[in-house]
């Protein structure tokens, strides 16, 4: 499961991550769900309240080059998947 919680500073955070504008850019396309039950692997998120609930922690970095890790969010689940490889994939969720 993907819950996520967002930390204020970036040495609490499991990954730094940086919202890119186009889907090409990213290294992890995501979709956000409306429950809990539906955050599913590394791709479909639900954000929590508290950092006790979450399974992954982010800090949204204001630069794209200070990011560990490029994401874009997509409209629909079906298109939520990682792009390339990379060493958080099977880790988030």
């Amino acid at each position: 499961m993907a819950k996520i919680f967002v930390v204020k500073q970036s040495y609490q955070a499991d990954a730094i991550v940086f919202e890119v504008k186009q889907p090409y850019q990213a290294d992890l396309l995501w979709y956000e769900v409306r429950h809990d039950y539906q955050a599913k692997g590394d791709a479909l998120w639900f954000f929590v309240e508290h950092d006790y609930q979450a399974d992954f922690k982010i800090f949204w970095a204001p630069q794209e080059h200070q990011a560990k890790l490029k994401i874009c969010k997509v409209p629909h689940d079906y298109q939520a998947k990682w792009q390339k490889s990379h060493p958080l994939q099977n880790r988030i969720g």
